[in-house]
């Protein structure tokens, strides 16, 4: 019998927090979304200046685009930029950086997407969250 883990709330929680963290030491405004495994929401974070309504739509998007995808969202940035244009027909996901699977032993669990700021910072955001949970 195949055993699935997904992501448990304590551990959606540190993820945002770290994500958040990061986000204010740099003086950055976001939104960070931490799903399950299937895409299915866990947590969402507003942060204070986070100003731009959609983010409240794109990063919960980018998490769910990493989900299901098992990859992050940004490698479909880079596909739709370079070699794989088609890959722009996927509808219904979002196809922009910000978006990063949390492994634990091997096993997506669940997966933070941020929307805020640059591409780069909500990367690096993202990957401040990861980082958490891969101590």
């Amino acid at each position: 019998m195949l055993r699935k883990h997904s992501i448990p709330s304590l551990a959606a929680t540190a993820v945002a927090a770290a994500a958040e963290a990061k986000a204010s030491s740099e003086g950055w405004s976001c939104v960070i979304s931490v799903v399950g495994d299937a895409g299915s929401p866990t947590l969402l974070t507003r942060m204070h200046n986070a100003a731009v309504p959609v983010r409240v739509e794109l990063a919960p998007g980018k998490a769910k685009t990493a989900a299901l995808f098992r990859r992050n969202s940004g490698a479909f940035e880079t596909s739709i930029n370079g070699q794989r244009p088609a890959a722009i027909t996927a509808r219904g996901f979002v196809l922009i950086r910000g978006g990063f699977p949390v492994v634990i032993n091997a096993q997506v669990i669940g997966t933070i997407g941020v929307s805020g700021d640059t591409p780069d910072h909500d990367e690096q955001i993202a990957k401040a969250g990861v980082a958490a949970i891969n101590k």
